[in-house]
């Protein structure tokens, strides 16, 4: 090849590389998506596709399982009953925001005579309880009740919001005739939280949960201390040998 031929070369291949920076860095930087937890890929310190790593939605194999500890039907009177399952999530920071479930009661011939469903979701780190109440059974007696989640768990990076509501002097009266729970709920906080439940469970000398009911409060100011009442119509069937009230908010995050 001439020394002309290569200038020419030369030349023109400069030229084709000029307008390749020009255009193409500017073409790349266009077609270039960022990784994001809603791509549909496994990128970014991910352990599933669009999971954990910096997601809010959280790979469910990562974490220690949830269960249901139990679930019981309670009559209150004349064929109505509550019912009530406690929900055991032991990881600290992960919750589920929803999730729909299903309260079944049967009776001792395992016939379903009653049945309830709902939405709830699963605080961290702890006792979710879910609560039904006025159930009707026409008058049939519950011996078994069962509970399911009829969705999928979708496990999030959120905080235990009930965390700082504290619950003491719990105090139960008139046990014989129209019984009463009372207890005080203080918000720690510094800031207000609004319609926060409760539900009361009361247990056995021997632990067998034998009567629930759930109230609602309207608002609690930062610092507040507020006092909470649960009645049942009837007498209790059972003496009592532990009280729970468990705050019941929705996780709180991202």
């Amino acid at each position: 090849m001439s020394w002309a031929s290569r200038k020419r070369t030369a030349y023109l291949g400069g030229v084709f590389l000029f307008f390749a920076v020009l255009l193409g860095i500017p073409l790349a930087l266009w077609l270039y998506e960022a990784p994001t937890c809603f791509d549909g890929k496994q990128n970014q310190g991910e352990t599933a596709i669009d999971k954990s790593g910096p997601c809010t939605i959280l790979d469910e194999r990562a974490l220690q399982p949830s269960s249901v500890l139990w679930s019981r039907a309670f009559s209150v009177r004349g064929g109505l009953y509550s019912a009530v399952a406690y929900i055991e999530n032991p990881n600290d920071g992960a919750g589920v925001r929803a999730v729909n479930y299903r309260f079944g009661l049967y009776d001792q011939n395992n016939v379903l005579i009653a049945e309830r469903k709902g939405t709830t979701f699963i605080m961290p780190g702890g006792i979710t309880p879910v609560f039904e109440g006025g159930i009707g059974t026409g008058n049939r007696i519950v011996a078994r009740t069962y509970f399911e989640f009829s969705s999928s768990l979708v496990w999030e990076r959120v905080e235990n919001a009930a965390s700082v509501l504290s619950i003491s002097n719990k105090n139960s009266s008139a046990v014989e005739s129209t019984p009463r729970l009372t207890g005080m709920v203080k918000n720690t906080s510094v800031a207000p939280i609004l319609d926060p439940s409760f539900i009361a469970v009361i247990f056995d000398p021997a632990g067998n949960a034998f009567a629930a009911s759930a109230t609602t409060l309207p608002r609690l100011e930062p610092n507040e201390e507020k006092e909470v009442v649960f009645t049942w119509p009837d007498p209790f069937p059972a003496v009592v040998g532990r009280i729970d009230i468990l705050p019941l908010l929705p996780p709180s995050g991202e």
